[in-house]
């Protein structure tokens, strides 16, 4: 088959001039829109570190796993700073600290039918009678920065933001300056506690912040949740000392003895040691739960300080650590966030973007308006149906709103106002960039450029994904840096990334000579790219980019596969039909992903690609998360019929949380099938291979559970 057929199987584009296949980024709309912000605000370099107006942290970003890019598209002024800081990458500064305990996102929930199949997935897991209560602690959502404190013998000796979750950058000199963090605890406090909660600031302090910031001819801040985060992150103590920053407490990491057996004692614990709280109260029924939610929601314009939702957390600790967590999220939390903030603004254009995998996505560009104290110009369209459905025209009025997702929505066209000089969009059949075929195929919603190899927005886009915060989050190597050193011939593939410092000794004009760089920001650069030459195995997974593996499913087959090679020499095998059918009794792989992976690793241009990066990174193997001595670590377990003791969920978590692979469907490759009543075709499946068949007592004696 052509590869340029086969854009989603091809990870990177290696640049053919002699047929032409150059960068067409220089005429692209978004480049030019960065250019013209980028003349309007020359001081970017003295806006970033001394009055850092920062990048959106990721503490928001819990539903969508390309975030950066979306605040990319929606915030032009924070892109071009996040774009162009890569000479200047502030955070470079900041040591990088492991969390001893993953500090996780929340999910979201936005309407009672939400809040009631949250209740219903909790009791449902935990297998409790209808008649039993949930009793839930209720706490205002502070929109601020996360950020983890640790106290060892009652002293601070660390503070860490909440990074990708397993790791974070040590602000522990900054963190230090604010008054209401204690820097000792009383006595009674535990050994080890690690506190997570939010810095912020207040409507007051910003508001007065800001006249001070105008007064002295300074830009201003958008929001004091931008103020906090960029107070919080500066590499000078000094001014991060000037800001008037505090800190709400609401959890624990890492704990050297129990606090509590609920999360409601564990926040009476916290206010006793000085750790200032976001209020918090105890619901036990959907009417009291909906009840607080309506207060807090009515009382948030009169509060200090902002929130944007209300936390449920299941009080009782023992049914928190049975729910565990699926992904980045708690099972047994979850945030209600407040409606959606819409405004009326008009349509200028539609343009279209091409992502990583060559879908096509139309984006709406906006008559700029403030929602929410945030100024937004771009919003999504999702693809042609959804702007055939909405009828929607270049040139309409339009309502717009911001709800969880960060990225505004167009909630509906106001006919009424129209003029009749509105224009149909007339939707591409061919990539606006390589010219490609878009084809759209049957059963999809989306349009695809088939360039593939040819096609320049996918290969930038594919290398914006592969430095971004859940792949290698590689500081300074932003957006538009890529995109520039890509056009410049700098960085074809990810390899080239690691090649950078050696290329730009040969260069005839180094990047230290380069507008907006110096010899620090430069050196701050490739220290950042040599911090990344070792990277987790699930992490290299995601960073690839292949179509339909997020997070969650990198994580899965990391742990499946053990070691890149492992998976790397099966994966080849496209036409195996033994691999295919492994690949199937992982949990979260049916047919289309397994597909679109066999595709991709038996791609030449792919293993051409992946083999250049390994000669320049290590890739460590899968560590199990359970202890070294459980018993089922590293065991292919499947769970059929149904079990009297424990939900199916519960059990599938428990195991996972022991190092267990769970998978959906028996093989020669299954070590346990634990068999609950009435079970069927799995158990015969497992008998007729000579698999281990355990009664659920059973299983749970080899756990010691």
């Amino acid at each position: 088959m052509d590869p340029r057929l086969r854009g989603d199987a091809v990870i990177f584009m290696v640049e053919n001039k002699k047929e032409g296949y150059g960068s067409l980024f220089h005429s692209h709309e978004v480049e030019q829109e960065y250019k013209s912000l980028i003349h309007k605000i020359g001081y970017y370099d003295h806006w970033y570190h001394a009055e850092d107006n920062p990048k959106i942290s990721d503490s928001e970003y819990d539903r969508l796993k390309n975030r950066v890019l979306e605040l990319v598209e929606i915030y032009p002024d924070i892109a071009t700073k996040a774009a162009v800081k890569v000479g200047v990458a502030p955070s470079s500064g900041f040591k990088k600290v492991k969390h001893a305990a993953p500090m996780l996102s929340l999910s979201n929930v936005f309407t009672e039918e939400d809040v009631t199949d949250f209740l219903e997935r909790v009791r449902r897991f935990l297998g409790l009678a209808a008649a039993e209560k949930i009793e839930l602690v209720a706490e205002s959502k502070i929109d601020g920065l996360s950020c983890s404190l640790r106290y060892e013998n009652r002293r601070l000796v660390m503070a860490a933001t909440r990074g990708d979750g397993a790791e974070g950058e040590d602000i522990t000199a900054n963190v230090g300056t604010i008054k209401d963090v204690p820097q000792s605890l009383p006595e009674g406090a535990p050994d080890i506690l690690e506190v997570r909660g939010e810095i912020y600031m207040t409507r007051s302090d910003f508001a007065a912040l800001n006249q001070k910031q105008q007064a002295a001819g300074k830009p201003v801040f958008a929001n004091p949740r931008n103020a906090a985060a960029g107070s919080v992150r500066q590499l000078d103590v000094e001014i991060t000392k000037q800001r008037p920053l505090r800190f709400f407490g609401y959890a624990l990491g890492e704990v050297s003895e129990p606090l509590g057996k609920t999360h409601y004692e564990v926040r009476a614990k916290l206010a006793r040691f000085g750790i200032p709280e976001t209020p918090f109260a105890l619901v036990s029924s959907f009417e009291e739960i909906m009840n607080h939610y309506n207060m807090i929601l009515e009382s948030r314009s009169g509060l200090d300080y902002e929130i944007d939702g209300v936390v449920y957390k299941v009080n009782r600790l023992d049914w928190q650590e049975r729910l565990g967590f699926v992904a980045r999220a708690p099972r047994w939390a979850t945030a209600h966030k407040f409606p959606a903030e819409q405004a009326v603004t008009k349509i200028n254009t539609i343009d279209i973007q091409v992502g990583r995998t060559g879908a096509l996505t139309p984006v709406a560009r906006l008559e700029p308006i403030s929602v929410g104290g945030v100024v937004v110009s771009n919003a999504t369209l999702h693809n042609e149906d959804e702007i055939a459905r909405k009828d929607i025209r270049i040139g309409d009025m339009v309502v717009i709103q911001r709800a969880g997702d960060v990225i505004p929505q167009v909630v509906e066209v106001l006919v009424e106002k129209r003029t009749g000089a509105e224009r149909v969009f007339e939707y591409p059949h061919h990539c606006p960039i390589c010219n490609s075929l878009a084809i759209r195929e049957e059963g999809e919603v989306v349009r695809r450029c088939t360039g593939g190899l040819i096609c320049p927005a996918q290969a930038v886009e594919r290398l914006k994904h592969f430095v971004s915060r859940l792949a290698f989050d590689i500081e300074g190597l932003g957006a538009k840096i890529i995109e520039e050193f890509y056009e410049e011939g700098l960085i074809q593939s990810p390899a080239d990334i690691f090649k950078l410092e050696e290329k730009n000794k040969t260069l005839q004009r180094p990047l230290q000579q380069r507008d907006g760089w110096g010899e620090k920001s430069v050196a701050n650069l490739f220290a950042s790219i040599e911090q990344r030459r070792s990277i987790a195995l699930n992490r290299f997974i995601y960073a690839l980019g292949i179509r339909q593996i997020g997070e969650a499913t990198a994580k899965k087959l990391a742990g499946a596969y053990g070691s890149f090679e492992n998976l790397n020499e099966t994966l080849k095998q496209a036409g195996n039909q033994q691999v295919y059918d492994d690949l199937l009794n992982i949990e979260d792989v049916g047919p289309s992903v397994a597909e679109d992976l066999l595709g991709f690793f038996a791609e030449e241009h792919n293993q051409e690609v992946l083999s250049n990066l390994q000669s320049q990174i290590m890739i460590e193997n899968y560590e199990a998360p359970a202890a070294l001595n459980s018993p089922v670590a590293g065991k292919t377990v499947v769970f059929t019929g149904t079990l009297t003791t424990i939900s199916r969920a519960e059990a599938k978590a428990g195991a996972e949380a022991l190092g267990a692979k769970v998978a959906g469907s028996v093989s020669s490759k299954t070590d346990y099938v634990v068999a609950g009543e009435d079970a069927g075709s799995k158990l015969k499946k497992a008998i007729e291979l000579g698999v281990a068949v355990l009664t659920e007592d059973e299983w749970r004696a080899l756990i010691g559970r």
